[in-house]
């Protein structure tokens, strides 16, 4: 009898499925989109029952052509972080969970930062207080919906509710709590003194597993409408960035995973924790057992891509439509003619504000030397440069904490492109990596299984049997001293702006 493991992405837009074999080799994949909820400006929900109807529905894409179905032997879930899941004693949901991308918390932050101050949140959370987090989402409900606050029995992240309904068992795992702002990140436990801090009850927190660990079996609901078999195991899995980061073999310091989606994303691992609040670098703890990473997120990557594209990029957007091809291959292409710094052009990628490092909500993007001999194709490149620069921003932070830097691995809507890849390269003077790897999350998800059920003695062999990469761009000496100095530039135009920035959003306010 084969053998077969299920990972399992609970993403904001829609669940994935990735069916490996035990050889890491994927069998098939299936996606299912559910929809957003926007109730008011800044705010972001979704039905729970949208996610588990989705994942039903990609699970049995992904397992509709095993002629076996009790192959499939283990499975877990990666899924959107920060999210808050509201349940009552009953194990029942009292009302929609706020997500990672749902902004209406600054109060509640501001107070955070007040009641804890710079130093608990240094040695006890490791991270900045940010809106998406979970924390300032209870406050917000207890200050705003108390009646919903006192039924308040359990709180979970979005995937660990997912896996309460596979199994009816509450936990959550380590790279997810780290999320949270509740979790002390070096010591792997809930944060007593944020906890108290906070005037927060203990009780309403889950278990906090390994990522690797099995928290059961299938129950028998969640078997049939899954169509699995009872005696799956279901293992703790992890958060999206941790399971890209085990999908595409980034577990070792040295290590940088770029990924380059509507968002961008810079991940380094650590052997020791680090914490700087103050830099907006996030540390958290990684799904491979007792090793860290530094993150640091940019809000408008391949977001800024796409905004040129729809704004300015009619000619190829026709000739794709015409020939089947990507539009953003012809865009690198025209981008590819024009030489490094677009004649002087550089980009802000700030269209709505930036996360790290300056966590500026009021940042807006600036094209910066426009001239008369810029045409499109100037400004395609700028882009793509300008957005490269706000991942070395992040690049930069982590490697100040003394984090070697010996590959890059890219993953991400913008690792199909060569052209972009050498961008990277050229700018962060590293060589670039591929994998495989298209659904890095559910992938990842997928080996922790696999690694839960014992198939596979560790993450390391697991990514060792699973994960490979080939070069796909080399730095060059030439372009890398051109954009040291672009770099500089770039860098400097923030602090030049930053009052304008605020002046402009107050101007917004009072139309």
């Amino acid at each position: 009898m084969s053998t077969y493991l299920l990972g399992l992405d609970l993403g904001t837009s829609a669940a994935k499925a990735v069916l490996l074999d035990s050889d890491g080799k994927v069998v098939n994949t299936g996606k299912a989109s559910y929809p957003l909820s926007r109730p008011r400006k800044g705010w972001a929900e979704q039905d729970p029952e949208d996610w588990w109807g989705g994942l039903v529905k990609a699970t049995h894409s992904a397992t509709e052509n095993l002629g076996n179905k009790d192959e499939v032997k283990a499975l877990a879930l990666s899924g959107q972080m920060h999210g808050s899941v509201f349940l009552d004693s009953s194990g029942e949901v009292i009302r929609p969970p706020l997500l990672w991308n749902d902004t209406r918390t600054t109060a509640q932050c501001r107070e955070m930062e007040e009641v804890l101050g710079l130093d608990t949140l240094k040695s006890e959370v490791g991270n900045p207080i940010l809106e998406g987090f979970t924390a300032p989402k209870l406050l917000w409900l207890r200050e705003n919906e108390r009646n919903n606050f006192e039924r308040l029995a359990t709180l979970l992240l979005p995937k660990d509710y997912i896996v309460y309904r596979m199994t009816g068992r509450t936990v959550t795992e380590v790279s997810d709590a780290a999320g949270t702002v509740l979790f002390n990140v070096s010591e792997g436990t809930w944060s007593e003194e944020v906890l108290g801090g906070l005037d927060l009850d203990r009780s309403i927190l889950p278990p906090v597993l390994e990522s690797t660990d099995t928290v059961g079996k299938l129950n028998r609901q969640a078997a049939e409408e899954l169509g699995l078999s009872p005696d799956a195991v279901v293992v703790a899995g992890g958060a999206d960035n941790a399971c890209s980061a085990i999908g595409n073999g980034v577990l070792n310091e040295g290590q940088y995973l770029i990924s380059v989606g509507s968002s961008g994303v810079v991940l380094a691992p650590t052997e020791t924790m680090y914490s700087d609040p103050e830099d907006g670098l996030h540390s958290f703890n990684h799904a491979a057992p007792h090793r860290w990473y530094l993150m640091g997120v940019m809000l408008s990557a391949g977001l800024s891509l796409r905004w040129y594209r729809d704004k300015f990029a009619g000619p190829e957007r026709e000739v794709a439509f015409l020939t089947g091809d990507d539009p953003y291959d012809l865009i690198t292409a025209v981008a590819s003619r024009v030489p490094i710094g677009a004649e002087r052009l550089i980009f802000l990628p700030y269209l709505n504000g930036e996360r790290t490092p300056h966590a500026d909500p009021n940042a807006r993007g600036v094209l910066f030397g426009l001239s008369d001999e810029h045409g499109r194709e100037h400004l395609a490149r700028a882009v793509i440069e300008g957005i490269t620069f706000g991942l070395r921003d992040s690049m930069e932070l982590v490697s100040g904490f003394g984090v070697p830097r010996q590959e890059i691995r890219l993953t991400g809507g913008g690792s199909k492109s060569e052209f972009w890849a050498q961008v990277i390269a050229d700018n962060f003077d590293s060589p670039v990596n591929k994998t495989s790897v298209s659904e890095g999350p559910g992938f990842g998800a997928a080996l922790l299984a696999g690694v839960g059920a014992g198939i596979y003695a560790s993450v390391e062999e697991a990514v060792e049997i699973a994960v490979t990469a080939k070069k796909v761009a080399e730095p060059r000496e030439g372009a890398v001293k051109k954009y040291e100095k672009l770099y500089g530039i770039y860098k400097s135009l923030y602090d030049a702006l930053e009052d304008k920035f605020s002046s402009l959003a107050g101007l917004e306010a009072i139309k």
